[in-house]
C-alpha cells in the first residue's frame, strides 16, 4: 500500500524524532501548504475568504491555544474569548498610542498582554481544579468584558464602544483585500502551529502532560506544578490573544467587547471536544467542523423549507447532540478517527 514506512530507515536520533516521521506525511503536508498558499488564492471567491477560510484559521489558532491548556496541561478553561478580547484591545491601543509601531509587533505585544492576564487568572489553578477552576476562568470572561466596556480608555473614549480597527500595513504593504488578509492570517497560523507542535514534543510539553495525568506524581519526580501550570496559562493565553487580534483586524474590522462574549468561549471549547482534546490536528479539524456545519445546516433548512423557529434552533440542537456523541463514542474526537484510519492504511489489507 502507498501509506507504509517500509524502506524508510532512521539513522540518527534527530531523524527518528521528526515532526512527520513518514515520507508520505511530509509530502502531504508540503502539498497542502502549496495548495493553501498558491492555489486557493487563485480559485477562491471573496465570500469564501471572508466567511469561511479566514474565520476557520482564526478559530483554529484560538482552539490551539485552548488545547494547549486543556488538552495538554489538563486545566479546564471557559475564558478563551476574554483572552482574545485582551489581545485585540491591547493590539489596537499599541498601534494607536505608539506611532510607527509594526503591526506584527503590536500583535505579539497584544498576545503578551493576554499572557499576563492568563497568568493572573491562572493562579487559582494552583489550589483548585476541575469544575471549580472552570468557574474561576468563567469569572475571567465576565470581568474582562466588563472592564473593557466600563473603562473608556481601552476604546479611546468611543461613545458607542465599537471602534474601527486600523488598516493593516506591514512592511509598506496594505492588507485590505480578502486575499491578502487570508495570506497574512495563514502565515501567522502556520508559524504558531509549528511552534506549538514542537513545544508539546519538548520538555515543556512533557511536563504539561505529566501534570495533567497526575500532578502529585509529577511533583515527586521533579516537575514544578506551579511553574508548569502558569506557563500553560501564559502560552495558551498568548495564542488566544493573537487570535483575538486577527479576529478584530482580519475578520471583523472592528474592536468591540460584545464580539468576545461567552458564546465564543463555548464555541472554542466545542471545537477541541469535537476535533480532539490534546491534539494539534484536532484544533484544525474541530474549527473546520464548527465553521462548515452551520453553512451545511442552513442549506438543509432552506432546501427542506423548514419553519423559521426550527431552522433557528437546528444548529444548537445538532451541536448539543454532537457533543454528547463524541463524549460517549469517541472522546478523542475527529483527530482520533483520522489516526485510526491512518493505522488501518498502514496495515492494509489486514486492517484488524
Amino acid at each position: 500500500m502507498f501509506y507504509r514506512e517500509a524502506g524508510q530507515f532512521k539513522s540518527s536520533y534527530a531523524a527518528d524524532n521528526q515532526i512527520f516521521p513518514l515520507r508520505q506525511d511530509r509530502i502531504a503536508m508540503v502539498v497542502l501548504l502549496v495548495l493553501a498558499f498558491f492555489v486557493v488564492p487563485l480559485i477562491a471567491s471573496a465570500y469564501t475568504f471572508s466567511a469561511i477560510l479566514i474565520p476557520f484559521l482564526i478559530f483554529s489558532l484560538a482552539a490551539l491555544g485552548l488545547n494547549i491548556l486543556t488538552g495538554y496541561a489538563g486545566q479546564l478553561s471557559l475564558g478563551s474569548a476574554a483572552f482574545m478580547a485582551v489581545g485585540a484591545f491591547a493590539s489596537y491601543n499599541f498601534v494607536l498610542r505608539i506611532p510607527g509601531i509594526p503591526l506584527l509587533l503590536a500583535f505579539v505585544l497584544g498576545g503578551l498582554c493576554a499572557a499576563l492576564v492568563g497568568i493572573t487568572f491562572g493562579l487559582p489553578s494552583l489550589r483548585i481544579r476541575g469544575f471549580y477552576l472552570a468557574a474561576a476562568t468563567l469569572a475571567t470572561q465576565f470581568f474582562v468584558v466588563w472592564c473593557l466596556t466600563k473603562v473608556q480608555w481601552f476604546s479611546n473614549y468611543s461613545s458607542s464602544g465599537v471602534i474601527t480597527a486600523q488598516e493593516m500595513v506591514i512592511f509598506g504593504v496594505s492588507f485590505t483585500t480578502p486575499v491578502k488578509k487570508y495570506l497574512l492570517t495563514l502565515s501567522i497560523v502556520c508559524v504558531l502551529a509549528l511552534l506549538a507542535k514542537n513545544m508539546v514534543r519538548s520538555n515543556v510539553g512533557r511536563s504539561w502532560m505529566a501534570v495533567r495525568d497526575m500532578d502529585v506524581a509529577a511533583e515527586v519526580i521533579g516537575f514544578r506544578p506551579m511553574r508548569t501550570k502558569l506557563l500553560a496559562f501564559a502560552v495558551s493565553s498568548f495564542y488566544c490573544g493573537v487570535a483575538g487580534a486577527l479576529y478584530a483586524y482580519a475578520y471583523l474590522g472592528t474592536v468591540e467587547p460584545d464580539a468576545y462574549n461567552l458564546d465564543l468561549s463555548f464555541r472554542i471549547l466545542f471545537m477541541i471536544i469535537i476535533g480532539g482534546v490534546g491534539s494539534i490536528l484536532g484544533s484544525f479539524l474541530g474549527s473546520a467542523f464548527i465553521i462548515l456545519l452551520p453553512i451545511f445546516l442552513n442549506m438543509i433548512a432552506h432546501g427542506l423549507s423548514l419553519p423559521t423557529s426550527v431552522a433557528s434552533n437546528l444548529e444548537l440542537m445538532v451541536f448539543g447532540g454532537l457533543i454528547i456523541f463524541f463524549l460517549i463514542v469517541e472522546p478523542h474526537g475527529l483527530a482520533r478517527l483520522w489516526q485510526i484510519a491512518k493505522e488501518k492504511l498502514r496495515l492494509w489489507p489486514f486492517p484488524y
